[in-house]
């Protein structure tokens, strides 16, 4: 059983405490950012929109711990184990050191894992059922940190089973996985956070990385924007795939972000947002 498998440690923490104390990190400091220097003004405030987003987010993970107890990088220490996966198969085949397996293994799979969020996050708009689930994502009329974490507990669990899948069919290194998830958990706090970087230092970053700039335009209200900008961390998939979009139509000032059959203050609440996919706009 993959949740009695020993469990991943580094200078000797255990895996989730060392997820978690990143992801309070980097979450404090996102929203110490946006208090003191938001970028956009915002309308409906924290009051309104943080229990329901926050409590969404308590029902993913509850909803996580039931269902997938080992987690990703629990999946990748049972393929490990096994000797499962195109990566090993791969680097056996062309006779790489352990250690030089090791690291081109974890770049590999840390790259191609994060196409597969790029893919999965294109069927969840083109495919209507998906799209169902992942609007509820969508309709948040506002976007700050806590906007990084607000999915649908459906699609938190399709997602998490097909990433699973992946690691186990590519055979990703562990510990790859468990730098992949501290930075896609991270880089979606920080690309949905209400701030914004001097001119010159965001142009230069959005070339490697999602930014907030970037990443605000897939939230537009505008058909178009929404089916742009799908990235979550590595920029290059918009680019090479041909769905970046540079800045909205009506600019930053004039974009309207969220979804129109979704505006009314109360479907901000969390049976709201439990229930939206069952309902129509």
């Amino acid at each position: 059983m993959m949740d009695a498998l020993p469990m991943l440690t580094l200078a000797g923490f255990p895996e989730p405490t060392i997820r978690l104390a990143i992801f309070l990190a980097v979450f404090g400091a996102m929203a110490v950012w946006e208090f003191l220097d938001p970028w956009r003004e915002t309308k409906q405030g924290r009051a309104v929109r943080w229990p329901a987003n926050l409590g969404i987010f308590a029902l993913d993970i509850a909803v996580v711990r039931l269902l997938f107890p080992a987690s990703a990088v629990g999946a990748a220490l049972w393929a490990q184990g096994n000797g499962v996966g195109l990566l090993p198969w791969a680097g056996l085949s062309a006779g790489f050191s352990p250690a030089l397996f090791a690291a081109l293994a974890g770049v590999v799979g840390f790259i191609l894992l994060d196409l597969l969020v790029y893919a999965q996050h294109v069927v969840f708009h083109k495919v209507p059922v998906l799209w169902r689930l992942h609007r509820m994502h969508h309709a948040d009329t506002e976007l700050d940190v806590t906007s990084g974490f607000r999915f649908h507990p459906v699609e938190i669990v399709l997602s998490l089973g097909l990433k699973i899948a992946a690691i186990v069919l590519l055979g990703v290194p562990p510990l790859a996985v468990l730098m992949f998830e501290i930075v896609l958990n991270g880089m979606a706090l920080y690309n949905h956070s209400n701030v914004r970087l001097p001119e010159r230092a965001e142009r230069v970053l959005r070339w490697f990385v999602v930014t907030p700039e970037m990443h605000i335009i897939h939230h537009s209200t505008a058909q178009r924007e929404t089916d742009s900008n799908y990235g979550f961390n590595l920029a290059l998939w918009d680019r090479l795939f041909g769905t970046y979009s540079h800045r909205p139509a009506a600019g930053y000032d004039g974009m309207v972000v969220g979804l129109d059959q979704f505006r009314d203050r109360s479907e901000q609440r969390l049976d709201k947002l439990v229930t939206q996919p069952f309902r129509e706009g």
